[in-house]
């Protein structure tokens, strides 16, 4: 049992190192990255070159009582982006980490688009 959760935990890994050897934030361009649980939805705006996350947002902080899981990804992705508005921040590039891009991740990248972050 353990040695299972070991191996997928090790293989999101490498898919996330995968997609992030392409993707790098900058101050121009900091990146919005997400985090998938199965009871939760993070989203982060990270500046790499200084290794500061400038905003995040989760459905920790909202309130998502009743909502369906896109719909809280939504909200998620809705907040993330106003957050980084007001930060000064207009484009980014998204990180999907080890999830495919669909589902609540692709929820959030596009509720953060219709919120006026460009990617």
């Amino acid at each position: 049992m353990m040695k299972r959760i070991l191996k997928k935990r090790s293989a999101a890994l490498r898919r996330a190192t995968r997609t992030r050897a392409r993707i790098r934030g900058s101050a121009e361009r900091p990146r919005l990255t997400v985090f998938r649980s199965s009871a939760h939805m993070y989203a982060q705006v990270i500046n790499d070159e200084i290794g500061r996350t400038l905003v995040a947002s989760s459905d920790a902080v909202l309130d998502v009582k009743g909502k369906k899981p896109l719909e809280v990804a939504a909200l998620v992705g809705a907040d993330i982006a106003k957050k980084a508005k007001d930060a000064g921040v207009t484009t980014v590039v998204f990180d999907r980490g080890p999830y495919l891009y669909h589902g609540r991740v692709k929820a959030v990248a596009d509720a953060a688009r219709e919120g006026g972050l460009a990617f």
